[in-house]
């Protein structure tokens, strides 16, 4: 009777699979996020800081000026663009990311002996030296152009040299003059596949912020919330705002910093005073914080900081080690929640609505409850677990190019019932769960398996040169569960105690992710008037939940070694998990495109 009914569970699994395959569905309207042009549409618009010249300066020339101005005061001017009232800082980040697929620009000057001396520049110096001086960057690698197979064509009908080639094609961006020189015999030879349009729909959208940024400067408030923002140029000659940007943009040319200065503190003082009633106040400045801080990059280097402080405590039971992986661990945490109630606060929502949001949220959640349970059952171990639950979460949303790291309107539908709050947030607060259960299920088999081979379990013979390296995990484990030495009595003791840990996390994963899809299935019936729809992501989520359905199934039949089957499963569920959140979002069609 158990094993039928295991069998049965087995069904509904490979059943949910065929269905999500045949279920892919175009998105109705309203799922996707708001057609925001990148390069604001202003018919009478015309550059503020003047029409650009040819001449340019030095690179020397340009680093010495860069040294000497000061951006700051225009920093946090508000600005609306794509969408949303955000301020320049924000606005400069984003335009290089599209352009360069970078945060910032690297200047490089190459000496008599070949060595290159490399020069970062603020991204907000950067984006206004783009829209003043662009002639600088004619020459400069600038233009990222992802996409390999396209990168390789421009290169090879630019450079005959094969190692010129190479060197470029690991730089990953190219030089305008280059593109508009081969860019109409590169482009007509193309494949017509999507993958090499989508990139070079990529490298037209850089190209043309590279040529017209300044269309998006639309910096001066409306007198009243339903009117449009204006663009700097259409305020009247003379004005003293007007005056401002146009001796900025002469300064600017001219390499004259003291002039430059003097500008931007008249445009940064007169802008705001346009209009003021409407200009947006307070969340300019934390914005700019948010910016600076680069909460979640820290978040990652803090949280890995833990976890390896943590496994040193663990092996080496040093309480002041210990302690000090759990300062940066509260460190991390606070670090990390920063970032995420910041980005609440920017976008004027609840920040979980995108795949890069959602992950920072996810990350978080994990490592709040595995800090919790840390406290509750003095048990470093859950400490290490929520360490290495968010070290590689915010790794990965930060680094790898997860959509979604800007800022932006949320799609119509999720903004339909309050209902998308509880919903997402339950789901991802189970997947931050099955994160964790993962972490401890790691340590479960790492100290079976150490053990075994030292012949402690079942009675095996001991594996040659095995026993002091399975006596070393066993003493790890020990020393994150904190027994003590006349608590440990040996591996069995150690593998049940690592066995409550995995199934105190399993369990909770698996109400709350029934919850999660409960929760799921009101909002669908409230946002597109049904409660299934067969989605892909609600098939994938409910075969993540009958996975966890099986492990607590198995708790109560007759299999041998439940804690190690229990173990392997956790694994399992985890990369199952990894495809519904990953896999089914970027990769198959849906009604949760948005996400």
């Amino acid at each position: 009777m158990e094993v039928s009914r295991l069998r049965m569970l087995v069904c509904v699994l490979v059943a949910a699979w065929m269905g999500s395959v045949a279920a892919a569905q175009t998105a109705p309207e309203g799922n996707a996020h708001p057609d925001t042009p990148a390069i604001s549409q202003i018919a009478e618009s015309f550059n503020p800081f003047g029409e650009p010249v040819s001449d340019t300066l030095s690179t020397d020339q340009k680093r010495a000026f860069a040294s000497r101005v000061d951006i700051g005061p225009l920093r946090d001017l508000a600005v609306f663009n794509r969408g949303r009232v955000k301020i320049l800082d924000t606005l400069a980040r984003e335009t290089l990311r599209d352009i360069m697929g970078r945060r910032d620009f690297v200047d490089f000057k190459v000496d008599a002996k070949g060595t290159a001396d490399k020069r970062h520049y603020d991204p907000l110096f950067t984006f206004l030296d783009l829209i003043i001086d662009p002639a600088y960057y004619l020459d400069k690698p600038l233009v990222h152009v992802e996409y390999l197979p396209l990168r390789r064509l421009f290169l090879e009908a630019v450079y005959e040299n094969e190692q010129e080639r190479e060197w470029w094609l690991r730089v990953g961006r190219l030089k305008p003059i280059d593109l508009a020189t081969v860019w109409d015999s590169v482009v007509r030879g193309l494949p017509p596949d999507q993958p090499t349009q989508r990139a070079l729909n990529r490298v037209v959208l850089a190209t043309d912020l590279y040529q017209e940024s300044w269309r998006n400067l639309l910096m001066v408030a409306p007198d009243a919330d339903e009117r449009d923002w204006h663009h700097v140029s259409e305020l009247a000659p003379g004005t003293p705002a007007s005056a401002a940007a146009a001796a900025l943009g002469r300064a600017w040319r001219a390499g004259d910093a003291d002039k430059a200065n003097e500008a931007i503190r008249t445009l940064a003082a007169e802008l705001p005073q346009i209009n003021s009633a409407k200009y947006p106040e307070g969340r300019r400045g934390l914005e700019a914080a948010y910016n600076r801080a680069n909460a979640f990059e820290w978040g990652y280097w803090l949280y890995a900081a833990a976890l390896l402080l943590l496994l040193l405590a663990f092996g080496t039971g040093r309480k002041w080690v210990a302690m000090a992986g759990i300062a940066a661990l509260l460190g991390a945490v606070g670090m990390h929640g920063f970032g995420f109630v910041s980005r609440c606060i920017i976008a004027e929502r609840f920040a979980i609505q995108n795949q890069f949001e959602s992950m920072t949220g996810l990350s978080l959640f994990g490592a709040i409850v595995g800090l919790a349970i840390m406290v509750i059952r003095r048990q470093w171990l859950f400490g290490a677990a929520a360490a290495g639950v968010g070290f590689m979460v915010l790794l990965t949303a930060t680094q790898t190019g997860i959509p979604g790291v800007n800022v932006e309107r949320e799609a119509a539908i999720l903004n339909t019932s309050v209902l998308l709050k509880y919903h997402v947030t339950t789901v991802l607060v189970s997947y931050a769960l099955i994160s964790l259960g993962f972490m401890v299920s790691l340590f479960y088999l790492g100290t079976h398996y150490a053990a075994r081979l030292r012949g402690a379990v079942g009675g095996g013979a001991a594996v040659a040169g095995a026993g002091q390296g399975g006596a070393a995990f066993e003493a790890l484990s020990a020393g994150a569960l904190g027994l003590d030495d006349e608590q440990l009595t040996g591996t069995a003791r150690v593998l049940s105690d690592l066995d409550k840990a995995q199934m105190i996390i399993l369990q909770l994963a698996f109400w709350t992710l029934g919850v999660g899809i409960l929760l799921g299935a009101w909002w669908a019936d409230h946002s597109w008037g049904r409660w299934w729809a067969f989605d892909p992501k609600e098939l994938w989520a409910l075969v993540t939940w009958i996975v966890y359905l099986i492990v607590i199934h198995l708790r109560f039949t007759g299999v041998r070694n439940k804690g190690l089957m229990t173990a392997w499963m956790s694994v399992l569920g985890f990369v199952v998990m990894l495809w519904t959140y990953f896999g089914v979002n970027l990769l198959l069609p849906g009604l949760h495109a948005y996400a």
